[in-house]
C-alpha cells in the first residue's frame, strides 16, 4: 500500500455536505491516509470565511474588549457541521479553551490557526481517523523559517507512527514556543511539508478547480487546464499571479520528487494537473501566461554609465537601504531600469531619488508607475526559434506598446512590462496566440 497526502481547502471543508463529499474521495482510496485539513471557507459568494471571523476575535482580543458575541459567530459555523454531520464533537467546551488559551497567546497568528484546529479536530472525529496537531510536528526557526530537519524527523515519527491521520494546515510552532503561521493559503505548504516528510507517493492538493488554468479566467473565457507542469515552469506562473497553489508549497516536495496533482474536490474523477519535476516534451510551446499589476519602475540615465565600476550596485543599493527587493533590471549603454512592486516604495519615492543621486549622480532619474508584469511560461520555448517573434508581432499588431523584456537564463520564460491599462488585453491576445 502507498502513501498519498491530501490537502483539502476552505471550500472543500466548508459545510457539513462538503466534509461528506471530502469524505467519500478519502474513503474511495487506501492509500489516502494522511489529510491537512483548512479551516472552512466560503459557503456562498457573500459569506465570510471562519479565519476571517477569528481575526475579527483577535481585533477585539487586542483592543481589551469583550470577544463572546464574535466567537460565539465562530461557534455556530461549527455547530452547523458538527449538527448536521451528526458528530460527537463538544464545541462549546472547545471554544472555551480556545478563549483562556488566547488569554496567554495574545498573538494574531493564534487566533488565525484556530480554524484549521477546530475543523481538523472535527473531521478527524467525521473520519475516524487520529488528529495530530500541527504545533506538534512542525517547526519554525528563530529566523522564521521552516526548520527542515526537525520538521521532517518529528513529522515522519507521530504522524507516521497511525494508519490514518489528520493535520491541520497553515501553523506550526515557532522557536520561542508560541503559534506561527504562513501566509494566507499556507495549508498547501503544510501538505507539501507532509508528504515530504512521510515521502509520501504523490501529494494531492483538493481545491475548487480541475486543475491549474492555462490563463486567469477572469480574463480569458473557459482558459484551458493544463495536463502537466513542471516545477520551474509553476513557480514561474504562481509568482505572477497564478493563484490555484501557494508559491512555496513546491519546495519541499520538489527536493524529494515527489509530484503534486492538484484535483477538484467536486470533481474528483477529473485528472487534474500533475505537477513534476521533468514535464515531458509538450506540443504546446507556451504552458500557460499570468501576470500582476502593481508595479513602478525606476529609470536611471547617465552617459558613459557602462564605464563606472560599481554603477549598477550602488543603484540597487540604494534600493535595498530603503528596505525594496526589485523584481527586474533590464539596463542599456547609458541606462538602467529596476523594475519594484509600487506599494513598496510608495512611501520612500524621494528617499530613493536622493539616495541614488548621492549614490551615482545620473543625469536623468524618474520614477514611472502604473505598469503590469506579465509572464509568457513554457518548457518547449528554449528550443523553439519563432516564439518571440509570434509573441512581439502579435502583441504590435495590436498596439500594445511594450515597457520591458526580460527573458529569464533557463529560457522557460519571456517577462514582459506594459501599461496597466493595457494588462487584460495583452494577456488576451497572447493567451490566443499561443493557447486558445
Amino acid at each position: 500500500m502507498g502513501i498519498k497526502v491530501a490537502k483539502f481547502g476552505g471550500t472543500s471543508l466548508a459545510d457539513a455536505s462538503a466534509f461528506r463529499r471530502v469524505a467519500a474521495i478519502i474513503n474511495s482510496d487506501p492509500d489516502r491516509r494522511y489529510i491537512v485539513a483548512s479551516a472552512p471557507g466560503k459557503r456562498f459568494s457573500d459569506d465570510i470565511k471562519v479565519t476571517d471571523m477569528l481575526y475579527e476575535c483577535y481585533n477585539h482580543a487586542i483592543a481589551g474588549e469583550n470577544t463572546d458575541a464574535s466567537f460565539d459567530k465562530v461557534k455556530a459555523r461549527f455547530a452547523d457541521i458538527i449538527n448536521d454531520l451528526g458528530v460527537d464533537f463538544d464545541i462549546d467546551s472547545e471554544i472555551e479553551l480556545v478563549k483562556e488559551d488566547s488569554k496567554n497567546n495574545l498573538t494574531r497568528d493564534y487566533f488565525a490557526s484556530r480554524g484549521e484546529f477546530l475543523n481538523s479536530k472535527i473531521l478527524a472525529k467525521y473520519l475516524g481517523f487520529s488528529f495530530v496537531d500541527a504545533k506538534d510536528v512542525i517547526f519554525f526557526d528563530e529566523y522564521g523559517h521552516l526548520d527542515e530537519d526537525k520538521t521532517y524527523h518529528i513529522f515522519a515519527e507521530k504522524v507516521g507512527a497511525y494508519e490514518a491521520a489528520v493535520v491541520p494546515g497553515f501553523y506550526g510552532t515557532a522557536a520561542d514556543g508560541s503559534i506561527k503561521t504562513f501566509s494566507r493559503g499556507g495549508s498547501d505548504v503544510s501538505g507539501a511539508i507532509g508528504a515530504r516528510a512521510l515521502m509520501a507517493d504523490i501529494y494531492e492538493n483538493f481545491t475548487d478547480v480541475s486543475g491549474m488554468m492555462s490563463a486567469d479566467p477572469r480574463i480569458v473565457s473557459s482558459p484551458k487546464i493544463i495536463d502537466t507542469i513542471s516545477y520551474t515552469e509553476l513557480r514561474e506562473l504562481t509568482y505572477m499571479g497564478a493563484t490555484v497553489l501557494h508559491d512555496e508549497a513546491v519546495f519541499p516536495v520538489r527536493r524529494a520528487g515527489i509530484p503534486i496533482n492538484i484535483k477538484n474536490t467536486m470533481r474528483p474523477e477529473d485528472r487534474g494537473t500533475m505537477i513534476v519535476s521533468n514535464a515531458p516534451p509538450s506540443d504546446r510551446p507556451v504552458t500557460g501566461v499570468a501576470g500582476r499589476c502593481g508595479f513602478s519602475t525606476i529609470n536611471v540615465e547617465k552617459d558613459l554609465m557602462n564605464t563606472e565600476l560599481g554603477f549598477g550596485r550602488r543603484v540597487l543599493h540604494a534600493i535595498e537601504k530603503n528596505g525594496v527587493s526589485f523584481e527586474h533590471c533590464p539596463t542599456g549603454i547609458d541606462t538602467m531600469s529596476v523594475f519594484v512592486a509600487s506599494e513598496d516604495i510608495k512611501n520612500c519615492k524621494e528617499k530613493i531619488i536622493d539616495d541614488i543621486n548621492n549614490k551615482v549622480n545620473p543625469d536623468v532619474i524618474t520614477i514611472e508607475d502604473g505598469i503590469a508584469l506579465i509572464a509568457v511560461v513554457g518548457r518547449g520555448m528554449a528550443n523553439r526559434t519563432n516564439i518571440a517573434a509570434r509573441l512581439f508581432t502579435a502583441i504590435g499588431y495590436n498596439n500594445i506598446h511594450i515597457k520591458m523584456i526580460d527573458q529569464g537564463s533557463c529560457g522557460t520564460n519571456i517577462i514582459i512590462g506594459v501599461a496597466e491599462s493595457d494588462y487584460k488585453k495583452t494577456v488576451e491576445v497572447i493567451y490566443n496566440e499561443f493557447i486558445g
